[in-house]
């Protein structure tokens, strides 16, 4: 198989399960500071190790018990609040009505083989996924209870993240919320790697704790996560080229200034610049689909030049730096609805690579689960 070609990750069968597991947390300074990651580097097989002196010198605390967790985070003034398990990943789906988790993006093959590398030899899942879905009244109820006690950690991490964390072990709590999830179905907001790197250490270990993989799971109506655009670059493409194209596709393509070219930008138009000037193109983007689906499978096909590569850029002002009128265009992107990436993953296609940025996203370090020390869960 080609190391560049891109593939749908299996499907997670239903009942959707979160289940309880052991938290490791480090500690609050810890989280969020950019040395943190070096934790997990290399040897991936000392992380483990390195993780327990940690925890000799009070920097890493573990928690006895098993616990679904309530997680939530400030960031940038937005408040996301969500549930951190352990998501069953060990039944396939083989029908689509029977999916439980649905990714909107395809993965690299190769590059879900290294993080299961990776995870097997740290005998870590180190940050959850992130999965988004519509709570039902009863859960919302369900988590407003729990919010009404006092959080067993609240701290401000080095990034000046806020976060508050309780520990749900109740029984009977953990019944209903259980209940509450047995029909959801979660889009995968970030992962899509890890998520398919779960599934490839299921396969590989079945029937023990790599039946299940860290997940955080955020009601996307009470607290949503901002969904952004990611903007695009176009090696030894020009504005030319993108003129013909829309062209010869029957797509509306005009010369504008930049604040006439950037207020123009909306779910059916983008915009496109070669650092000195700016055009806008209709897509014509039908209701069903998302802008980014005909930019990457009509109008850059039908480029008559290039492009030789494509970047992704999470900022303007990143997209504009690799402007130029004699070798690269930037073309800004609209956001897609969340809804519709629903509607999309739904309908079993899947978005071009690097379609969406779901933010923000909780600091490393918060929440960890250990694949070492933990009993399998009870199927």
């Amino acid at each position: 198989m080609d190391s560049g070609q891109v593939v749908t990750p299996p499907y997670v069968a239903g009942p959707l399960r979160l289940l309880p597991f052991p938290g490791l947390m480090l500690a609050p300074h810890r989280v969020g500071d950019p040395s943190t990651g070096r934790a997990f580097a290399r040897p991936y097989r000392g992380v483990a190790a390195r993780l327990v002196r940690w925890q000799t010198r009070g920097l890493v605390r573990r928690d006895r018990d098993p616990a679904l967790y309530l997680h939530e985070y400030t960031a940038g003034g937005m408040t996301i609040r969500g549930l951190v398990g352990a998501l069953d990943v060990s039944r396939r789906a083989t029908r689509a009505e029977d999916r439980a988790v649905l990714p909107h993006e395809g993965i690299h093959p190769a590059q879900a083989d290294d993080l299961a590398d990776r995870m097997s030899e740290m005998g870590l899942n180190p940050a959850p996924i992130l999965l988004v879905h519509s709570g039902t009244p009863r859960l919302r109820e369900l988590t407003g209870g729990v919010l009404e006690a006092a959080p067993d950690h609240q701290f401000t991490d080095r990034s000046e993240q806020q976060h508050r964390i309780w520990a749900i072990r109740e029984p009977a709590v953990l019944a209903d919320v259980a209940d509450e999830l047995r029909h959801t179905r979660a889009l995968i907001a970030d992962g899509h790697h890890r998520y398919a790197a779960y599934l490839r250490l299921q396969r590989r270990e079945p029937g023990g704790p790599c039946d299940q993989g860290l997940a955080m799971l955020v009601d996307q109506t009470a607290t949503p996560l901002f969904l952004g655009p990611i903007h695009r670059s176009l090696a030894g493409t020009s504005l030319d080229d993108v003129r013909s194209a829309a062209e010869s596709l029957g797509m509306r393509c005009t010369t504008r200034s930049q604040p006439e070219a950037v207020a123009a930008l909306g779910p059916s138009t983008l915009a496109a610049t070669d650092g000195t000037e700016w055009v806008v193109v209709d897509l014509a983007v039908p209701p069903d689909r998302a802008a980014v689906e005909l930019l990457h499978r009509q109008l850059v096909p039908a480029l008559p030049h290039g492009p030789s590569s494509i970047g992704y850029h999470h900022t303007v002002d990143d997209a504009l730096a690799n402007a130029h009128p004699r070798s690269s265009i930037a073309v800004l992107m609209p956001a897609p609805a969340v809804d519709l990436v629903q509607r999309i993953a739904e309908a079993d296609r899947l978005l071009p690579e690097k379609a969406t940025s779901f933010q923000p996203k909780p600091s490393l370090g918060v929440l960890i689960r250990s694949l070492r020390d933990e009993p399998a869960a009870p199927s």
